[in-house]
């Protein structure tokens, strides 16, 4: 099965898209394309919409990304044996010939994204052509690693954005065109999103597209762990490979502006009582008689103040803000530009997290980054624990701290709406 183009043995100034054979669902094997289909694998929260979501449809797509075995290795092998005998059945095929996927997604509320799939030149930090903004997991990478390795496939998207140069630019105008014809597939997940995927294979407008990127650079709004876990594996083959390439979705804001949510965080074993009294003397804590909207409005204006978090878990929320400068002073490093030491994610994981609570930030035994707010309040109750509720930080923040090569704390930010997984998947021949 053909991958992604290798002419590009020579990094290019900018980004470097090229085409590759997509691996899809046959629509005639499967019960619906929207039961096949997953959030990213960070976003399932486990277990519960795990098992959902293995219970939509035999074939869906969480059965590769999220592997349910004994152990790692266990999972890993599953994984690709599962994507070997859909591809020998046939319920995934490879399309005819390589081409450039664009990638509509739309709401009921007037949502539109439109982006542009393909295999990416796996470049490093330094080049800048690609700008993480957050810091990676170590053993997430490792995980994801492991994964990519035993089925030798990249099996979703990651998320990137770049600021295009108007309605008048290549791949503005051939996307446009792109969508007037019948889409390669439509179909509408349960949370109301509506999909669509077109494919260009024309080799003029292939060239068009990349002579235009090839000028611009790119922020990672969603998948650093997998952007990191390309950057390992191409260093593990030698160039040129198909390792060289990732799959990812290009979304051009200026065009098609991205929502940015925040990443809560649920810390486990932590009751919300004990979470407040260490506070004391250190932030003003207040109780809110409030619902949730309510309490998240309260935490939106206290965030344009000062430093804000919502806690929650004991069947209330309390707004915690206007931290004591001189335990910033003695807790948040002063070697950062000003944007970043005035962070949120910062001042939690610097003050909060280490100084106060004495939670380490990648002990999954101690802390989870959740995207769904009530869920994660919800958990909270559930488990006795304490739900930290953050407000969004804004895109130009963001892409600001990349330009600049500072990364934010991990899981600072949440980009949408994110690409579904399993609509494409892209299968490397080593």
């Amino acid at each position: 099965m053909s991958t992604a183009g290798h002419s590009s043995a020579a990094p290019r100034r900018g980004l470097d898209l090229t085409p590759f054979r997509g691996l899809r669902y046959a629509p005639d094997r499967v019960g619906s394309l929207a039961a096949v289909t997953s959030p990213p694998y960070d976003v399932v929260v486990r277990p519960d919409g795990l098992h959902h979501l293995q219970s939509a449809d035999p074939h869906n797509i969480v059965r590769l990304i999220l592997p349910q075995a004994g152990g790692p290795a266990a999972r890993n092998a599953q994984a690709a044996a599962t994507l070997r005998r859909w591809l020998a059945e046939g319920v995934l095929a490879a399309d005819p010939e390589p081409g450039l996927y664009v990638y509509e997604q739309s709401d009921g509320d007037g949502l539109l994204q439109r982006g542009l799939i393909g295999a990416l030149r796996v470049s490093d930090p330094d080049e800048g052509v690609v700008l993480p903004h957050e810091d990676v997991m170590p053993h997430v990478v490792a995980d994801r690693a492991d994964l990519m390795r035993a089925t030798c496939a990249n099996l979703e998207p990651l998320l990137l954005t770049y600021r295009g140069n108007g309605s008048a630019a290549a791949t503005t105008v051939i996307l446009e065109r792109a969508v007037e014809q019948p889409p390669l597939l439509a179909t509408t997940t349960e949370d109301g999103f509506r999909h669509r995927l077109w494919s260009i294979t024309d080799p003029g407008d292939v060239a068009k597209i990349q002579a235009d990127l090839s000028q611009h650079q790119a922020l990672i709004a969603d998948g650093h762990h997998r952007w990191a876990t390309y950057r390992r594996l191409r260093a593990e083959h030698p160039s040129p490979s198909p390792w060289d390439f990732g799959l990812v979705l290009l979304v051009d804001t200026a065009r098609y502006p991205l929502r940015v949510r925040a990443i809560h965080r649920l810390l486990h074993g932590l009751p919300v009582a004990e979470a407040l009294s260490a506070l004391d003397g250190l932030f003003r804590v207040r109780r809110l008689e409030a619902v949730l909207p309510a309490a998240l409005e309260a935490l939106a204006e206290a965030a344009e103040e000062s430093n804000a978090y919502l806690l929650a878990g004991d069947g209330a929320f309390h707004l915690v803000d206007r931290p004591d400068p001189a335990l910033l002073a003695r807790t948040v490093p002063a070697d950062h530009p000003e944007a970043w030491r005035t962070l949120d994610a910062t001042v939690l994981h610097a003050t909060l997290l280490e100084h106060v609570w004495h939670i380490p930030e990648d002990d999954p035994s101690r802390i989870a980054y959740i995207h769904d707010t009530a869920a994660t309040v919800a958990k909270a109750e559930h488990d006795g624990g304490t739900a930290v509720l953050m407000h969004p930080v804004r895109e130009d923040v963001v892409r600001d701290l990349a330009r600049q090569g500072v990364t934010m704390p991990r899981k600072s930010t949440s980009f949408g709406p994110k690409p579904a997984s399993g609509l494409v998947l892209r299968v490397l021949d080593v």
